[in-house]
């Protein structure tokens, strides 16, 4: 392409990108305002439910060339206007998105801080409706603001916002790996389904390499997976297990995290952060193991299939109300 040219083209993209956010802004405005009329209405009683359906056939019979004004669509908005009335410092965030994923977090999620979480998700993350769909069904929200709340000492005491950025549990039933698997089966399967891998963890992080080689001495060690995290601004070594967390898979962790801070952070960078990422653990004896390490490493599990969003709201819920009952 003609180099005196490429910021002509670059602005009617831009243009482009502009007018499409504009068009979906306004239509998530008027669908707010007809909830709203529609809601005041039957409030007030001067409407009855059947009024809905009359209103859609006269849309219909009227405007036949209008889609997404049916009876079902309508009662929708007002659901939509519901849920959301009572917290504006929602309301730039519901017209910078669709409104396909405002009807998949709106009508999915249980809570107003679980929809919040999914709405900033969907904005930041620029989610396709089928990524968005995928994480609420793998219910990415229990399992962050669990990750949240297990954070190793040193985690804990870095200066680094470290919120949202590793989950207690992640799911990879992208995979389909049948029992019993390998941890080279499971490396391997993660290699190869890499962009669902980097949508699990999260689009911040950057893949530098599997087996990334570690020289210390004379001995060479490898690291399972090494990636760089733009937000935190360092390496993030995963070591993956098959078996169930043990205190001493600690000890080769550390070591990987000592040697990359020696011969491979950059001077700019951030101390780095180890993962070690098993079929299960017990959540006491994760805690035991780090309450004395000095390293930046965080402990999380890994299902096959999806998990049960009951059960993780359960957890969630008993963790919420053992803090309360700390103060």
């Amino acid at each position: 392409m003609d180099q005196r040219f490429t910021e002509i083209i670059h602005l009617i993209k831009q243009s482009r990108v502009n007018a499409i956010r504009a068009i979906n802004a306004e239509l998530i405005n008027l669908y707010w305002k007809i909830g709203e009329h529609v809601s005041t209405k039957i409030k007030k009683s001067e409407w009855g439910d059947s009024v809905v359906t009359k209103l859609a056939k006269y849309i219909q019979q009227n405007e036949p060339g209008l889609r997404g004004f049916s009876d079902k669509n309508i009662w929708r908005m007002k659901q939509f206007y519901e849920t959301y009335k009572d917290f504006p410092k929602l309301s730039t965030l519901l017209r910078e998105i669709s409104w396909s994923h405002n009807l998949a977090i709106f009508s999915r999620s249980k809570t107003i801080e679980e929809r919040e979480f999914y709405l900033n998700l969907a904005k930041h993350e620029n989610y396709s409706f089928r990524e968005l769909d995928r994480q609420i069904s793998a219910s990415l929200f229990e399992r962050t603001m669990l990750g949240n709340s297990k954070l190793s000492t040193e985690l804990r005491e870095t200066n680094q916002d470290l919120t949202n950025t590793f989950k207690d549990s992640y799911v990879f039933e992208f995979l389909n790996l049948s029992e019993p698997f390998s941890e080279n089966e499971l490396q391997s399967g993660l290699v190869r389904q890499m962009k669902k891998f980097i949508l699990e963890l999260g689009r911040d992080f950057i893949f530098i390499g599997e087996e990334y080689k570690l020289q210390v001495g004379n001995s060479d060690f490898f690291i399972d997976m090494l990636f760089y995290h733009r937000g935190l601004q360092c390496l993030v070594a995963f070591e993956l297990k098959t078996d169930k967390f043990k205190p001493d898979h600690l000890g080769q962790l550390n070591f990987y995290l000592e040697a990359l801070d020696r011969d491979i952070k950059k001077p700019n960078e951030n101390p780095s952060i180890g993962v070690l990422l098993c079929k299960d653990k017990d959540s006491e004896v994760v805690e035991y193991a780090l309450s004395r390490s000095l390293s930046p490493t965080k402990v999380s599990d890994y299902k096959t299939q999806l998990p049960d969003k009951k059960i993780l709201q359960q957890k969630l819920h008993e963790l919420f109300y053992n803090k309360t009952d700390e103060k």
